[in-house]
């Protein structure tokens, strides 16, 4: 027996065909919003760590900043207390100049130097004085340009014959030996050797350490 479906089987697959597409679609829509939302929630939490990443490098920095100011605060006071040491070891070395000069002036000139003023401003000193003769200058020049440890840069201002008359001598013989006599003024500058420096710093040092090993080996 021979069936016959007289039907409209084509509309009604058309229809099936269509509710099928609308499923399938709003399945890949779900999906999409799945995803979406999914990634949406790890972007979240992947902008939350590099926030809170952030915030601590802040903090560091913060904590960096301070140290460096504590740093830059401490190289300032370490600067300030280099100053005040050295100051203090100038004023130990200054302390002595006048007598170092005094001494250098008496072991530098020569027989027939005489000098009769001496003046210092600063590290400058100018010396007055007589000399029996122009050899006598040269040689106190030189002495004090090679042989002097505290003295340099020796400087002739001027020489001149001594003015003395000869009625306030004794004698002929000694108006005629001052008659020679010149009367000279130098310049020259002070300087401080390093002997000097090291003296100040073991003068400017606490006493009353301990010996090191090596000071005792050397006293045994």
């Amino acid at each position: 027996m021979i069936l016959i479906n007289l039907l409209p089987h084509r509309e009604e697959k058309r229809q099936q065909r269509k509710k099928a597409f609308f499923v399938g679609l709003g399945l890949a829509a779900a999906a999409g919003a799945v995803a979406v939302g999914g990634w949406f929630s790890v972007l979240q939490q992947m902008q939350a760590a590099q926030a809170s990443r952030n915030e601590m490098l802040r903090a560091e920095i913060k904590k960096l900043d301070a140290q460096i100011k504590d740093i830059a605060q401490l190289r300032t006071e370490i600067e300030a207390l280099k100053a005040r040491q050295k100051a203090v070891e100038d004023l130990q070395t200054d302390r002595n100049t006048p007598v170092y000069l005094l001494n250098e002036l008496v072991k530098q000139a020569p027989e027939g130097i005489y000098l009769s003023a001496i003046r210092q401003n600063g590290n400058l000193v100018t010396i007055t004085g007589v000399a029996q003769t122009n050899e006598r200058v040269s040689e106190f020049l030189r002495n004090t340009l090679y042989n002097s440890p505290w003295l340099e840069k020796p400087e002739l201002v001027e020489i001149k014959a001594a003015a003395v008359p000869a009625a306030q001598a004794r004698d002929r013989e000694r108006a005629a030996e001052q008659r020679r006599l010149f009367d000279f003024t130098m310049r020259v500058s002070i300087k401080r050797p390093p002997s000097a420096v090291a003296e100040a710093d073991a003068a400017s040092a606490p006493k009353g350490k301990a010996p090191t090993k090596r000071a005792a080996a050397k006293a045994s």
